[in-house]
């Protein structure tokens, strides 16, 4: 493999959710150890599975793996990082200020983007030479999908500029001069980044055009921030001997050879590696050891592989759902699952019927109009754009707020709204608003992935507490977002996943963050099922008979209602294929 050779100190894998980071990553730190190296592989996802991966529980301090000497690992829990951060901040003021101000101040540290400034002051202390990091030879970083870490490392500079500046207020930052203490550590990292000697990004993809073009795009963004040192795996290429007597393997194959042949230019002049699809999953030491090695394809299991599924379709699941004649319809899961295309397909259906549906995405990385490809009457289609948002909210402000300023105090309002946590503030209120559409209408939601997900309703939560904080003895009625995510009558959350092992407890782990925050999910959707196609490959036949158990996983112990969506030759792209994919067969049943 070319990323592997002459390995640098730092290894960063990146790319749209579902391609295979972690698998690659957690091989990858295995392959480096068995050379005697010393190896701490850590995930900056805030939806982290590498404990998952290796059976055994990592979190929040580093870990030796079992089974493999040398190899260590650490998963950044964002919320335990921000606990932590919080109380480094309020801990020296607590029985010196009054109650009600350090109040105050908690209250300020408890939105999401102190989350992520938690987890970026982790990500910085790794990076640079510090004794925590000082006896690894290399350190490899897992990273969340392709929009958080884009964020995530574009943060250095953000941070330096807006320190230099002596902007902000204790809202978004804390007191100053304590993240005046991490400058040091910042610039440390910032260069550590952009040092070629240093630090290798490995973008990972999938053979299919989407996932190219976005990979295109990761790879200008990141030499953009001075990333330049970068390589390119292609992941879980079905190997074209499979494609000989299956016409479902002989399609994948066509669709693959396309994909590659018609490579983004700015990717032909990576080096670049291709790793084949496999007919296990990828979890446990066994598994892992094998990915990056060259093997024989096993025999094909005898189990039996269900040759039909009689069962009802997708459009049956959106029966349940027109009959309410309007709400909001989130789907909800990890990156690359398919919550785009089952978002646009649901909605499609929606439209068709002669309902009025309002299809929008919180994903920064979604490709809504390029999956419609095409138009459809009673169907409107949206996009809450952070950088647009941030920018109609800061007009706002200035116009409202600043009009009765003077030119000094309008001057320093502008300062104050270039606040990184401006952000987090715009996507709640544009969220806010579309929440509310849904009580004309439906709106369907194609949401980013989980751990950005997860975050948007921290927001949500804390905006939640504090209006019914102040509305407390008032007698006055109110209703907070929050308030209608967990009324079953307005909201259905579906929560998509893939018939893996890690998917599918990704999925369950979501699951019960919802419930967590009161929201009980009203399904789940099983994308792209290998059993569900049928398939004559002995290799997809393997990777069908695997499903079969993480099907029933979720027939039987995580979900009261769920459906079943088969892998297809066609990508379901446009409007009429899309409404083919609400048609075709699934399977769907709901336990008292």
């Amino acid at each position: 493999m070319k990323f592997l050779e002459l390995p640098p100190r730092f290894f960063f894998f990146t790319g749209k959710g579902g391609v295979g980071k972690t698998s690659l990553s957690c091989a990858t730190a295995m392959h480096l150890a068995g050379q005697g190296k010393q190896v701490l592989l850590v995930s900056t996802d805030p939806a982290s599975n590498v404990g998952q991966v290796f059976g055994q529980a990592i979190g929040n301090t580093i870990t030796r793996i079992h089974g493999v000497p040398g190899l260590s690992a650490l998963e950044i829990d964002p919320q335990q990082a921000a606990q932590q951060y919080r109380e480094r901040i309020v801990g020296p003021v607590r029985g010196t200020l009054p109650d009600d101000i350090v109040n105050g101040i908690e209250e300020q540290l408890s939105g999401a983007c102190t989350t992520e400034i938690a987890a970026f002051d982790e990500f910085t202390a790794l990076l640079t030479d510090s004794v925590l990091t000082a006896d690894y030879d290399h350190i490899i970083f897992d990273t969340a999908p392709t929009g958080h870490t884009i964020r995530l490392l574009q943060l250095p500079g953000a941070w330096s500029d807006f320190l230099e500046a002596g902007k902000g207020d204790i809202s978004c930052l804390g007191p100053l001069a304590g993240l005046d203490k991490q400058r040091a550590q910042y610039k440390a990292a910032v260069q550590a980044l952009a040092d070629a000697r240093r630090t290798r990004l490995v973008l990972v993809a999938r053979a299919q055009q989407a996932t190219l073009r976005e990979v295109a795009r990761t790879h200008a963004e990141l030499a953009g921030v001075g990333l330049s040192q970068q390589y390119l795996v292609i992941n879980g290429v079905l190997p074209p001997e499979e494609a000989a007597h299956d016409p479902l393997a002989a399609a994948i194959c066509a669709h693959e050879r396309a994909a590659l042949d018609a490579i983004p230019e700015v990717l032909k002049a990576l080096p670049r590696d291709r790793v084949a699809l496999k007919p296990f999953n990828l979890v446990g030491l066994d598994a892992l050891r094998q990915l990056l090695v060259t093997t024989a394809s096993q025999a094909p299991s005898t189990h039996a592989v269900p040759v039909a599924l009689d069962a009802p379709s997708l459009s049956e699941l959106v029966d349940d759902i027109a009959e309410d004649g309007r709400g909001l319809v989130m789907l909800m899961g990890k990156g690359g699952v398919g919550k785009t295309t089952l978002a646009a397909a649901i909605a499609v259906e929606l439209a068709h019927r002669g309902l009025p549906v309002h299809l929008t995405t919180s994903d920064p990385a979604a490709h809504l109009t390029e999956t419609l490809s095409g138009a459809l009457d009673n169907l409107t289609v949206s996009r809450i754009d952070p950088h647009i948002e941030t920018e109609r909210y800061r007009q706002h402000v200035l116009a409202t707020k600043g009009a009765q300023l003077d030119a000094q105090g309008r001057a320093l309002l502008d300062e104050d709204l270039r606040s990184p946590c401006t952000e987090e503030i715009a996507v709640f209120q544009a969220f806010s608003h579309i929440i509310r559409e849904a009580g004309k209408k439906f709106v369907v939601m194609d949401t980013a992935p989980t751990g950005h997900t997860l975050l948007l309703l921290d927001a949500t939560g804390a905006y939640h507490r504090e209006i019914a904080r102040q509305m407390a003895g008032t007698g006055l009625h109110y209703i907070t977002p929050m308030m209608q995510l967990q009324d079953p009558r307005q909201t259905k959350v579906l929560i998509v996943t893939l018939a893996e092992t890690t998917p599918v407890l990704e999925a369950a782990n979501l699951q019960a963050d919802l419930r967590r925050a009161g929201i009980e999910p009203w399904a789940w959707i099983i994308n792209n099922s290998i059993a569900a196609a049928t398939p004559n490959s002995p290799l997809l036949r393997q990777r069908a008979c695997h499903e079969l158990r993480e099907i029933d996983a979720v027939a039987t112990r995580h979900a009261r209602r769920y459906a079943v969506v088969p892998l297809l030759k066609e990508e379901p792209v446009g409007v009429d294929r899309l409404l083919e994919l609400t048609a075709r067969p699934s399977l769907i049943t709901e336990r008292a």
